[in-house]
């Protein structure tokens, strides 16, 4: 025991002078180092201060730090300019329609013209598009007829959900349904889209348009918003016959998301044109 003690003297003593021959390799190489960037720096005209491995640029002039804050305040009004200049329309809306007392026209926000603008449909300067699917041989409709007629909606901007569906097919005669839907065409019974796009239509045909939020459903201030003048549909039509549907084209209305197109298409059947003093009184 006494000689393995000895020998566990001799490897600790080898061990440390080991360890104290590194160090000194260590520092000697660590001095040189520091000699060498001390003197790249002088040449590059950096400071270095004697304390070791303190390295610290040049001080900066007055004129420098002046130069510095003028920058930052004018950084500071420039961001305090554009924050005061972020004023959404729909807070202009707002404004406008808590001093105004009647409802207004909605400010409807059109996507591009190569989203809704669709292939087989006719634009009129109003943006509504038409289609006529089957023509009609009976008499046409004109401003202050009575119209008589059949249809189906859907949001065609918003995943082509139906909110008015008929047993027949979409652009069909809409055989087997016998409750129709009747306007007086010109007095606002109907959305604007709808007004436009029955003129001209005769008895039997049936004509596709697909139209934006400011030629359909009456809304108030912004779309955006999503406050609609008629929640019920009974004003202005025309109104989906189930719950389902109205659920359906009130999610897309009352919606206050901008990525949502309100974009609208209805498909209907002119059914017979009612003439003023005709056979059918109105």
């Amino acid at each position: 025991p006494a000689q393995k003690h000895k020998r566990g003297q001799i490897s600790g003593r080898r061990f440390a002078s080991e360890r104290t021959r590194l160090r000194e390799k260590n520092t000697a190489l660590g001095r040189a180092l520091r000699q060498e960037h001390a003197s790249t720096c002088k040449s590059r005209g950096v400071q270095v201060h004697t304390a070791p491995a303190f390295i610290t640029r040049r001080a900066a002039s007055p004129l420098d730090s002046m130069a510095r804050r003028r920058v930052g305040a004018r950084l500071l009004l420039l961001a305090q300019f554009t924050q005061a200049l972020r004023v959404t329309r729909r807070s202009l809306a707002g404004a406008a329609g808590a001093v105004a007392t009647a409802p207004q026209v909605a400010n409807a926000v059109r996507p591009p013209e190569f989203v809704t603008q669709q292939p087989g449909f006719t634009p009129t300067k109003s943006g509504l598009q038409i289609k006529d699917v089957k023509e009609g041989t009976g008499a046409a409709a004109a401003t202050g007829d009575r119209v008589v007629y059949e249809w189906e909606g859907y949001t065609i901007g918003y995943f082509g959900r139906p909110f008015e569906k008929k047993a027949g097919l979409k652009g069909g005669d809409f055989e087997g349904e016998k409750d129709y839907s009747r306007f007086v065409v010109g007095k606002g019974e109907v959305v604007p889209a709808l007004e436009e796009g029955v003129l001209g239509v005769r008895e039997g045909g049936v004509r596709q348009i697909i139209f934006p939020p400011e030629l359909g459903y009456p809304m108030i201030g912004d779309q955006r918003d999503g406050k609609m003048a008629d929640p019920s549909h009974d004003r202005v039509g025309p109104k989906p016959t189930t719950f389902s549907g109205s659920r359906a084209l009130d999610f897309v209305l009352t919606s206050k998301s901008d990525n949502v197109d309100k974009t609208l298409l209805l498909n209907f059947k002119v059914v017979r044109v009612d003439k003023p003093g005709g056979k059918y009184k109105f």
